[in-house]
């Protein structure tokens, strides 16, 4: 007899860390109770030439609130997350005001309470973000943040930066960069190459990216802190990781689908909503970070989420800011574009972030008996068009307007209870 409020996921093939196979899996109490076939329970969600996979996790989510909430809010951006099967988002600190101090730490955290995926937090480096003085790391840490990143901004001043990593390595804590070298990017919007000198937009050089890469590589050999380097889009940027970890240094990376998927040729038609920071870089950097999401050297796929109200992106390219919508797009993205095996691409939605955030013992864990039922179920095969008005996000800036897309969220299960099922939010 099936237990009083349980849950059955029927019919699909199960993809996890250890490997995949065709099961039912049961859970009760938001647990997992039972994996198999020929389960039953008193309520069945059909994942019938599904996917049944741990929920996805991202490492790098801007949520707006407090602050910029006419673009989103953690309970928008939240939904958001879980129709494109996210059960844990991190929150990114550039709000208003900034995330870096105790008091925001918590109105984040109290804010993400009743959402429809565990919203966790990221703390600043900074105060304020501004780059001069370091922020409480350790009254942030004592309330669960893990990850510490001025996002928006990389951390200009090197004694500055190694101290942010002395104080790092004690708390056991990792940071996060946004590599950036202001000296070289200041004032341009978009790559500085072929296309920037023939739209007549200031440009980026790939160089302001990798020079922060290089310093931070060498910060992390000095000092033993883990580094987690954000949204990498250039080949020399991947080449230095793929040494640093060969070398054994605490180095951890992510990549963004719209690095992996679009060029700054797609800025030709001067429309804002290609504008992003890092900027959209050559055909050679988007072969170098698929090529480095194959080979493990960036192991994460993260969505940088960056809603903003319509009004803002309307404006000129070199007036409107950067920053593209993710959500609900990211894994049918790399679904579709990335050669690479339906295990590889969940771990770098799923496990591997999990790992990198400090939440590896609720989300990305096996699909076994006793694990936390934090689930998403995904028909590989369903196509859909992407359509920044349907999506659940209060902004609508997607670069990938009217694109077919290869794979769909059917359900998502958090802490047991569904939280989308057959593609609809429940709550």
């Amino acid at each position: 007899m099936a237990d009083a409020g349980s849950l059955v996921i029927k019919g699909g093939q199960v993809v996890d860390a250890t490997g995949e196979r065709t099961a039912d899996v049961v859970v009760v109490d938001g647990r997992i109770t039972a994996v198999g076939t020929g389960l039953s329970a008193d309520r069945t969600l059909d994942a019938t030439g599904c996917i049944v996979a741990p929920g996805l996790v991202d490492i790098h989510s801007h949520l707006r609130e407090p602050g910029k909430e006419e673009a989103e809010t953690v309970e928008t951006g939240a939904r958001g997350a879980a129709l494109g099967g996210y059960t844990a988002i991190l929150a990114m600190p550039n709000t208003t005001p900034a995330i870096d101090s105790a008091a925001v730490v918590q109105q984040v955290l109290e804010l993400g309470r009743p959402a429809p995926c565990d919203v966790f937090s990221s703390g600043a480096i900074t105060v304020g973000r501004g780059g001069e003085q370091l922020a409480p790391m350790a009254e942030m840490a004592a309330l669960g943040v893990r990850i510490f990143t001025d996002d928006g901004a990389g951390v200009q001043d090197n004694g500055l930066m190694r101290r942010a990593m002395e104080y790092a390595s004690g708390l056991g804590v990792t940071l996060a960069q946004h590599c950036e070298d202001d000296a070289l990017c200041g004032g341009g919007h978009m790559h500085e190459g072929e296309w920037s000198a023939r739209l007549g937009i200031p440009g980026q050089p790939a160089e302001a990216e990798e020079l922060m890469v290089m310093r931070d590589i060498a910060l992390a050999r000095l000092t033993g802190c883990r580094i987690h380097f954000q949204h990498l889009s250039t080949a020399g940027s991947v080449a230095m990781v793929r040494a640093a970890i060969a070398s054994g240094l605490p180095v951890t990376a992510e990549a963004t689908p719209h690095h992996f998927t679009l060029t700054h040729a797609e800025c030709q038609g001067y429309d804002p909503v290609f504008k992003v920071n890092p900027p959209l870089r050559t055909a050679a950097d988007v072969d170098a970070v698929k090529g480095a999401l194959a080979d493990g050297t960036i192991g994460i796929i993260a969505t940088d989420h960056a809603p903003h109200a319509p009004e803002t992106k309307e404006l000129p390219f070199d007036q409107a800011p950067p920053g593209m919508l993710g959500l609900e797009t990211a894994l049918a993205l790399a679904l579709t574009e990335l050669d690479l095996p339906v295990q590889q691409v969940l771990a770098a939605l799923s496990w591997n972030p999990a790992a990198a955030i400090g939440v590896g013992d609720l989300h990305g864990l096996p699909v076994e008996a006793g694990n936390p039922a934090n689930l998403c179920v995904i028909d590989p095969e369903a196509t859909w068009t992407v359509r920044g008005s349907a999506m659940a996000s209060r902004s609508t800036n997607t670069p990938f307007e009217g694109r077919e897309l290869r794979g769909k969220v059917r359900h998502t299960v958090l802490h047991g209870e569904p939280v989308v099922v057959a593609g609809e939010p429940q709550r």
